[in-house]
């Protein structure tokens, strides 16, 4: 078994995992996937090796990337429960497994790293001074990622906008602005009129990690990225697109309507989920951009996908859509 094509995915089960899991498999790697309840550990399952055990348990960690070349992290709590207790330790386990291993740690990243400060544009070099909790935890976990690069192991990490995809249901697009599993009849946008928004569709965000670690080699041990992704320019471009692609698919008129911010306020007492949503509308209330100048250097050009067809899979995999043969009526929950 070559190890430099051999990849370890902790947190396979959920949307930039998922897609890094079969999108490597479909570039040729072996993948490997740990998850606390798998059936019969070891069994193959769409070409991927699933593995029993708990990101939290380093011996887990340990035993399962044994002879991997690369180790992709991108398992997270649950709804963000006890997020600030579980994340540091968890990615320490993956730490020890890589320098053990000499392995390439693949991050998924986002904007919470920067504050004010650094806005409107971030470049790679930008000051990371956050102002929230998540902030200052994203930091660091990249400066415990940077010291392992120094101690035998490499590292990349890809910093993106908001999630948005088939196969994604923790984010803001399928818990803010539609229902998963029901018809589209109205958009929730929780941007202010005029203020841009940047939006990472995971499939894309998928795809340019794997072209990323196809060049590893001549990265440096510490390389990060920003990803582009689909600029907002003026906050209303994610909706319009969601009741364009609802009329043509249903027939259906969906309205637009602004995010109910005050009941999240009201709510996030009682439910830490909805806490760590509120603690994040900083970034819905001014723009914040990611250049990805470098990327495209690197790469040539960045992964993208047409928002219309992006959105249109993102609404058939949340279930928000008719599945072409069915009468509409069923599936509309009218």
């Amino acid at each position: 078994m070559d190890s430099k094509q051999t990849v370890l995915v902790l947190g396979a089960t959920g949307g930039i995992g998922g897609e890094m899991a079969h999108q490597l498999r479909d570039a040729g790697w072996t993948v490997r996937a740990m998850q606390r309840s798998v059936p019969a550990a070891g069994a193959l399952k769409d070409g991927i090796q699933w593995l029993r055990g708990d990101a939290m348990e380093r011996a887990d960690v340990l035993a399962a990337a044994q002879g991997c070349g690369v180790i992709v992290h991108a398992v997270n709590p649950p709804g963000y429960r006890r997020w600030a207790e579980l994340v540091l330790p968890m990615l320490d386990n993956t730490i020890a497994a890589a320098k053990a291993e000499r392995a390439t740690i693949v991050l998924p990243g986002t904007v919470y790293n920067y504050g004010p400060d650094a806005f409107p544009l971030l470049t790679e070099t930008s000051p990371q001074q956050p102002v929230t909790r998540k902030g200052a935890i994203r930091v660091a976990m990249e400066q415990r990622l940077q010291a392992a690069s120094q101690q035998g192991a490499r590292v990349l990490v890809v910093r993106a906008g908001d999630f948005f995809g088939p196969q994604a249901g923790n984010n803001w697009f399928a818990q803010g602005l539609v229902k998963p599993g029901l018809a589209v009849r109205s958009v929730s946008n929780p941007g202010r009129v005029g203020v841009g928004h940047q939006w990472a569709y995971l499939p894309d965000v998928a795809r340019t990690m794997v072209a990323l670690l196809a060049r590893r080699e001549t990265l440096d041990a510490f390389a990060s990225f920003h990803f582009g992704g689909h600029w907002d320019a003026d906050g209303s471009q994610m909706a319009e697109a969601i009741c364009r692609v609802v009329a043509r698919r249903t027939g259906a008129t969906a309205r637009e309507a602004a995010f109910p911010w005050w009941l999240l306020r009201l709510a996030s007492p009682f439910v830490e989920t909805l806490r760590e949503m509120q603690e994040m509308r900083y970034l819905w209330q001014q723009p914040v951009r990611l250049d990805n100048g470098k990327l495209v250097d690197v790469l040539g050009r960045e992964p993208h996908t047409a928002l219309d067809a992006a959105v249109e899979a993102t609404l058939e995999g949340l279930g928000c859509l008719p599945v072409a043969g069915v009468e509409s009526g069923l599936l509309l929950n009218q």
